[in-house]
């Protein structure tokens, strides 16, 4: 079998090469033209969802471009999270 690729283009859709099924949400299958790549919005603006129409390009779409591991290296480490402690009750002495 044939691999599967998935490539983002810079501000614009994700493009589908290899053989692949694609069902909507109902569990209906689309018809895809058999060899050809596909393109799958990801700016959420497509008329044609879940396919790309372009539209990304009129709404000025701007993506994360960069895989999740190279941006992890670029961010420093979040320190942990410091919970209080809950304050006592101010008790009055006995007299």
């Amino acid at each position: 079998m044939a691999e599967v690729e998935i490539k983002t283009r810079e501000n614009g859709p994700y493009k589908v090469t290899g053989p692949i099924r694609l069902i909507d949400a109902d569990g209906n299958e689309f018809r895809l033209a058999e060899g050809k790549p596909i393109a799958l919005c990801r700016c959420g603006g497509s008329t044609t969802k879940p396919f790309c129409d372009g539209t990304h390009s009129k709404i000025g779409f701007a993506a994360a471009e960069r895989a999740v591991a190279e941006v992890e290296a670029e961010v420093e480490p979040k320190a942990a999270a410091v919970v209080p402690e809950p304050e006592a009750e101010a008790v009055e002495p006995e007299p």
